[in-house]
């Protein structure tokens, strides 16, 4: 049986290889297989899944631009880091929705490293207008926030990320989504195989996973005032 032709074994050998070799020059004389193995493959599945992705939501975009597109650029920001290593170890997929300035905002994500491999949906750091919205609308709209995360929702997905220590102002520590509203983020998770996204079907499961975590994103897009 046929595998999957955007996502192989060599994607992920390659990572593994570049977790120990994470240096410019290693990087350099196996850039070939970078190209081959991992960007050009999964710049074919971004292309490809624009169709799957225009009846999840038609808000949201599959770019396979080599550059500022879906697929997250493989150099770090090293700026602010005690780690200098140059390159990730994993390959990012981010859809994001259509108005997005950058990667904080509304979207569905796969994550591809040799000992992990996710697919998230949600928005990750909202800043901090977004964060309020956020808030305000599981405030204002509580049933429909439980709705969209209720026992169907967990039952595939985790809900993820970071949290304040403090309740924010305005936030009653009584509240019965005490909880979520305390999130620095609003991401969900499930877990997946490698075996899961080297087989054949991977595409069209990867989009029955974008449509399950939907009531998510919907709920999110709509609080920033984003169509769904």
């Amino acid at each position: 049986m046929a595998g999957n032709p955007y996502i192989t074994p060599r994607l992920f050998t390659f990572f593994r290889e570049l977790k120990q070799n994470n240096t410019r020059e290693w990087f350099e004389a196996n850039k070939d297989r970078f190209e081959g193995d991992v960007r050009e493959p999964l710049l074919a599945f971004i292309d490809d899944f624009t169709e799957p992705l225009y009846k999840v939501s038609p808000h949201f975009r599959a770019d396979p631009r080599k550059q500022g597109g879906s697929l997250f650029r493989i150099y770090r920001d090293v700026r602010f880091s005690k780690d200098k290593t140059p390159y990730k170890t994993h390959a990012g997929v981010h859809f994001r929705h259509d108005r997005a300035r950058d990667a904080h905002a509304p979207g569905f994500y796969l994550h591809l490293d040799p000992t992990e491999v996710f697919v998230g949906a949600g928005i990750w750091r909202p800043d901090k207008d977004a964060l309020l919205q956020i808030r305000a609308a599981i405030l204002d709209k509580p049933a429909a926030w439980k709705k969209a995360t209720g026992a169907a929702f967990r039952r595939q997905f985790t809900l993820d990320g970071e949290s304040y220590k403090r309740p924010p102002v305005g936030v009653d520590k009584d509240h019965p989504l005490f909880e979520d509203l305390l999130r620095k983020d609003f991401i969900a998770i499930t877990d997946r195989s490698r075996a899961d996204v080297l087989a054949a079907d991977f595409p069209q499961q990867f989009a029955a996973t974008c449509k399950a975590a939907s009531p998510l994103v919907k709920f999110l897009a709509e609080s920033l005032g984003l169509p769904f």
